[in-house]
């Protein structure tokens, strides 16, 4: 297992594109909680899945909303995933 970050990260204002590559490292997609609101919006068609703690994995096909403190993880499908992670998306 690697310490680098599974993925490359474009930081915009209120957000960040993060790039997936299918080769990523299992073992680098760890279960984990953020430290605050997340807005995960798909930014191209691919076969990767969402999955959140005691839940079936499900398509990573449209917008995830996931809340502080939930454990979840991302698991690897055989496309890129491009994603907007918005941060703290409530409180707009």
């Amino acid at each position: 297992m690697s310490d680098k970050k599974p993925y490359k990260e474009i930081t915009h204002e209120n957000c960040v594109i993060r790039l997936f590559k299918p080769d990523v490292d299992i073992e680098d997609l760890k279960w984990h909680r953020d430290r605050e609101d997340r807005l995960v919006v798909p930014l191209n068609d691919n076969d990767w899945q969402y999955q959140e703690d005691n839940q079936l994995p499900i398509p990573i096909n449209k917008k995830i909303f996931i809340k502080e403190g939930v454990w979840h993880r991302v698991i690897r499908g055989t496309t890129d995933l491009n994603i907007l992670v918005e941060k703290n998306p409530s409180q707009k």
